[in-house]
């Protein structure tokens, strides 16, 4: 990987020469169990996952619902933290340096491990995107420099209640891609209202000028294919975790990967 282009744009620029769209499956580290992690990174990649989000687990997650919190609470019953998930990446890099990994959490654990170590860590374990939750971007200036520093995309969510001194913020600091949540609420709720999103999309390419991927309530490949027909890439979690959990342990990453595999039959279906 070029030192002065990510693994993130790289992709990006793939999919845009190629005329994709971007699928980012998103899981919790250490759900159902943590040596179901790597296998499950590297099933859904093969199934056409363009970058993995993988979730840090936390005790109390904000932005994320029912389904992903009980996630996050079966992996910290089994004692994952942000080193595990650090180890995860590392282990997935020892047989896949293409396809990128952000890691999605919150705050508490990186200040605990401290920025500087947590930055370099993710540097050696091959992480490529960073987004926390609960780091305002205004807040967040010297965290995202340092990010950059390592070669890694500090990533932003914007909302549909996002002002434009929000987005303003975001467009300076970050790079990779902008995650739209697409509705106000949490992770795994309502459908989003389409209209908005593709206005609020188009408003967002040009405010900042990267890729912008779409999550929260994105349920089905058809519903992916349609808002992917605005962004640039589309994110599904709590419907993915829903199929993980939907029948034994042993056939989970079957399952991940199927639901994936139809994800992506949808969305490179031509017209």
């Amino acid at each position: 990987m070029s030192a002065s282009v990510s693994r993130i744009a790289k992709t990006f620029e793939q999919l845009r020469q190629t005329g994709r769209k971007g699928l980012i499956p998103f899981i919790t580290c250490g759900h159902p169990s943590p040596n179901a992690t790597v296998p499950l990174m590297h099933a859904i990649a093969a199934a056409g996952a363009d970058i993995i989000e993988l979730g840090v687990p936390f005790s109390d997650p904000m932005a994320d619902g029912p389904t992903i919190q009980r996630s996050n609470e079966i992996a910290l019953a089994q004692g994952t933290g942000l080193k595990h998930v650090l180890e995860f990446v590392a282990q997935f890099r020892e047989t896949n340096t293409t396809v990128p990994i952000v890691l999605m959490g919150y705050a508490n654990p990186i200040e605990r491990m401290g920025t500087a170590d947590f930055a370099e860590r993710a540097r050696v374990a091959g992480v490529d995107g960073v987004l926390v939750v609960d780091y305002p971007p205004e807040e967040a200036v010297e965290f995202s420099a340092l990010l950059r520093l390592k070669g890694i995309d500090p990533i932003f969510l914007l909302a549909p209640t996002s002002v434009d001194s929000r987005i303003a913020n975001v467009a300076q600091i970050a790079s990779g891609y902008v995650y739209y949540v697409s509705l106000n609420g949490i992770t795994g709720g309502a459908s989003p209202d389409l209209t908005e999103v593709e206005a609020r999309v188009a408003q967002l390419k040009v405010a900042t000028g990267l890729p912008i991927a779409v999550g929260f309530g994105i349920k089905d490949g058809e519903t992916a294919r349609t808002i992917a027909e605005w962004s640039d890439a589309v994110v599904i979690g709590s419907k993915l975790i829903q199929e993980i959990d939907a029948g034994p342990a042993e056939s989970a990453v079957n399952r991940a990967a199927d639901f994936v595999a139809s994800v992506r039959t949808a969305l490179d279906r031509k017209s």
